[in-house]
């Protein structure tokens, strides 16, 4: 039920996911707008040979949805950005549209790709420029399909940054010192770490200069390059500015790193909840109580009576809600939860956690727990068929103060393991705190 360490050589955690808003506190971002057309692609047509794996890694699943469907979710949320590329294998064009209609991406085109790299990204510039709908991009913003954690904030940057400049880019400190090697494998000289950075995605374009970067450049280009800035350079003597990026700009290369990639996307649905009182007395001083134990285990929880009016905006808002019931048992608060879930489509790209806690006010009431059960259990299947995942904790209210706090400290424990965890394997069962 515990929440696994993090690893030291974990990628770093991004916090939240990309908002709808960039926080504008810094004075200088601040003055940033975009106000000019602006369009991205993603090359995703690898065959993810690095991960060992026979799916490619774009269309690998975890949490029930491919890798590629996070990273269209970053960008779909940013409000200027006003349509996406996507660039795949041919033999991926029909699994490409079918993500695009079961996850329901608005924004979304899928393209063939090419032979290589370059001639897959020039496909979908290609591809912008032939929209009927939609206005030619002044910038193109390119990026990985495998690199799901791209914030809104530094998008605003690079984008602001390549409309200005021509081109922009991302960099990142170098982690390990690059050295060249003989053709015996010898050393022959290394680089100074310090005077050189990585270049990572996104990378930024006025629609016009990347053009004609691959209308000019040569067939050794296509074949062999990989760096597009390099293009802009060479071709169009555009130097791109550089922008040291976030450290949440880390790429899924390996196996390994679809289990990070899972843990981060876990780790930060848990961070809040919502709790549902029922306008009772006891709810809402069980509700109080669980508010202070969870605040030492790095969550946060709004308290609410119940989900009508101005409240039915966390059904939007929130992807972990607790339904405190007292007795006598009913399942008919749980049940409206799941439906309103289930009206507004909310797990629809993220599992919803729902915790059915039970408040006992009798100890006799204890022993009725095998009749509760499968109530819980046939609510917990119809639920989980809509992505929502239903649990339920019994907790006993004890006038001992002292077994009454440890009662709490326990619930807090069970709740928080199942937000963090969301396992299938729990679903339906009636656990006691």
């Amino acid at each position: 039920m515990k929440g696994s360490q993090r690893e030291p050589s974990r990628p770093a955690q991004p916090g939240t996911f990309p908002k709808c808003e960039p926080e504008r506190s810094d004075p200088q971002l601040a003055r940033l707008c975009v106000d000019f057309p602006v369009s991205v692609v993603l090359p995703a047509g690898g065959t993810g040979e690095r991960t060992g794996l026979h799916t490619p890694k774009q269309f690998c699943l975890f949490m029930g949805r491919p890798l590629i469907s996070y990273t269209i979710q970053a960008f779909e949320r940013v409000s200027w950005i006003q349509n996406i590329v996507v660039v795949v294998a041919k033999e991926n064009i029909d699994l490409m549209m079918d993500i695009v209609q079961r996850f329901q991406h608005t924004k979304v085109r899928a393209v063939p790709g090419g032979s290589t790299r370059h001639r897959s990204i020039y496909n979908g510039v290609l591809a912008l420029g032939e929209e009927e709908e939609k206005p030619t991009p002044n910038v193109v913003i390119i990026h990985d399909a495998v690199r799901p954690f791209v914030e809104e904030e530094f998008l605003l940057r690079i984008a602001v940054t390549a409309k200005e400049h021509g081109a922009a880019g991302a960099i990142r400190p170098l982690v390990s010192t690059v050295i060249a090697t003989t053709s015996e494998g010898y050393l022959a000289h290394s680089l100074d770490r310090a005077k050189h950075r990585a270049s990572e995605m996104p990378q930024g374009f006025t629609y016009d200069i990347i053009c004609q970067a691959y209308q000019m450049c040569s067939e050794s280009d296509f074949e062999f390059g990989t760096e597009c800035l390099h293009l802009a350079l060479q071709y169009c003597g555009t130097n791109a500015k550089l922008i040291e990026g976030p450290p949440t700009l880390w790429k899924v290369t390996y196996k390994r790193d679809l289990a990070a990639a899972e843990s981060i996307i876990k780790e930060t649905l848990s961070k809040s909840a919502c709790i549902i009182t029922g306008g009772l007395t006891l709810a809402a001083s069980l509700a109080a109580s669980l508010q202070k134990v969870v605040g030492s285990l790095d969550m946060e929880l709004d308290i609410i009576p119940d989900l009508k009016g101005d409240n039915a905006r966390y059904l939007s808002k929130k992807y972990n809600f607790i339904q405190i019931s007292v007795e006598p048992f009913s399942p008919c608060e749980v049940e409206a939860i799941v439906v309103a879930l289930e009206s507004k489509n909310q797990a629809l790209l993220h599992p919803v956690a729902v915790i059915w806690v039970y408040l006992s006010t009798a100890e006799s009431s204890i022993s009725r727990r095998g009749a509760e059960t499968p109530t819980l259990m046939d609510l917990a299947l119809a639920a989980k068929l809509h992505n929502i995942f239903l649990y339920g904790i019994q907790i006993h209210h004890s006038k001992d103060s002292e077994r009454w706090e440890r009662s709490v400290l326990r619930l807090a424990e069970i709740t928080s393991a199942l937000i963090q965890e969301r396992s299938p394997a729990l679903v339906g069962q009636l656990l006691q705190a």
